[in-house]
């Protein structure tokens, strides 16, 4: 199976405020999405995560990405970019893409939303707008705080767009 998410901001204290995050502190929060991931994703599964993953050093990132289950890919977000791509292989995650990518031919995952007009085939399956949702159908945002604080199944954002 496949899975999507994104901006866990893990060990980001402040974003508890900006978001209204229902934690009350960052132990509490990193622990409900280490175990929210888990109850939802296998070793066999998938995981986009699309950006914005966590703060802190190597070592303390590499701790929470050695919990979570599950073949790991990063698309960057902006919050991200600060470390290349061998940075954050060497915390654990599996693939590291900059910028964004399509599956199925459809489906273009990205951190940021990107412009879709009319005559683009595509739903933009995208982050970094946290509790905001973009305007129009081509767009499906996978920031925790409008899914439960856990993975979103491909599937079930396939099934949305398809008749």
């Amino acid at each position: 199976m496949i899975y999507i998410i994104g901006d866990t901001h893990f060990n980001h204290d402040k974003v508890i405020d900006y978001e209204n995050r229902p934690f009350k502190n960052i132990k509490e929060m990193n622990k409900k999405l280490i175990k929210n991931w888990n109850k939802t994703i296998s070793n066999k599964d998938i995981v986009y995560h699309l950006g914005d993953f966590a703060w802190g050093n190597k070592r303390e990132v590499k701790k929470i990405v050695g919990k979570l289950k599950g073949y790991k890919v990063l698309i960057k977000g902006n919050h991200d970019r600060q470390y290349d791509n061998g940075w954050w292989h060497n915390v654990g995650f599996d693939d590291v893409i900059h910028g964004g990518i399509i599956l199925d031919n459809f489906y273009l995952l990205s951190h940021e939303p990107m412009y879709i007009n009319s005559n683009m085939p595509y739903v933009n399956i995208h982050g970094h707008m946290h509790s905001n949702r973009m305007e129009g159908k081509s767009y499906y945002n996978v920031s925790v705080e409008l899914n439960d604080y856990k993975p979103v199944s491909f599937e079930y954002i396939k099934s949305l767009y398809t008749n």
